[in-house]
């Protein structure tokens, strides 16, 4: 069965939805079965990939509540699958809590379908709510992106309280399944010195392929691509790709 992982920090601005977009991408030209959820409702992976939700009948709001099966949700986009998100479910949270085992949802949905496919990827809302807490049920592990300052490595703290909680209580399998440290640059002191400290922090989890900053990544999400269709000869793609060729060597998706 494939294995579901899930992207996540709670500080915005860290490179999460470029990363959860350019790590599947990036498996799929490397022969992985890729599916990507966007549970966020800004939607922002899928408006990345130059989709929209309200272009849909169905979002991943109505094939998590039941409304309406996988294969008339998930569209086919830069070689994956796409669960694309929509303004329905910025009202999850609410309508999901009181609904009996609601941490449970993202799970049962993904249980049917999981065989089709070597890895799924979730781009989790920059918060610690009810649609991260499924994530953090359903999944086998977590990638991470932390940006090389101090303060979203500051913040990363509250992350690793709910995934020790979640481990314990819902789901004791769960595991961090890599650092990705991002918007890297080694010409800074201050960069080179928080990398030491994620180092330390989290040892052989922190990927040794880093996403250094590149203008490349920030614009081809106003284009609707993926960094390797918007520039593939650039340093974003160069580190994605990168990146994925590590996680494969090191065999984090088995």
């Amino acid at each position: 069965m494939g294995k579901i992982f899930g992207i996540t920090n709670q500080k915005g601005g860290v490179g999460k939805t470029t990363t959860a977009i350019n790590l599947g991408v990036g498996f799929g030209h490397l022969g992985q079965r890729i599916l990507v959820i966007d549970l966020d409702p800004q939607a922002n992976l899928t408006s990345s990939l130059g989709l929209k939700g309200e272009d849909f009948d169905f979002s991943v709001y109505h094939w998590l509540k039941g409304d309406a099966p996988f294969d008339q949700v998930a569209t086919a986009v830069a070689g994956i699958h796409l669960l694309p998100s929509s303004m329905a479910l910025s009202g999850a949270d609410i309508e999901l809590s009181s609904v009996p085992g609601r941490e449970q949802l993202l799970k049962e949905a993904l249980f049917p379908i999981r065989d089709r496919f070597d890895c799924i990827l979730v781009d989790c809302p920059p918060s610690l709510g009810l649609l991260t807490l499924n994530t953090l049920t359903a999944a086998d592990g977590i990638f991470i992106p932390i940006q090389a300052e101090y303060l979203p490595l500051e913040g990363v703290k509250f992350l690793l309280e709910t995934i020790a909680i979640v481990k314990r209580r819902l789901n004791d399998n769960l595991q961090i399944a890599g650092v990705i440290v991002t918007m890297f640059d080694s010409r800074q002191n201050l960069h080179r010195e928080v990398v030491q400290g994620i180092r330390q922090y989290f040892g052989e989890k922190v990927m040794e392929s880093f996403i250094r900053k590149n203008i490349a990544l920030a614009e081809a999400p106003s284009f609707g691509q993926s960094i390797y269709e918007y520039k593939a000869d650039s340093i974003g793609a160069m580190d994605y790709g990168a990146l994925c060729r590590e996680m494969l060597r090191r065999e984090v998706l088995r």
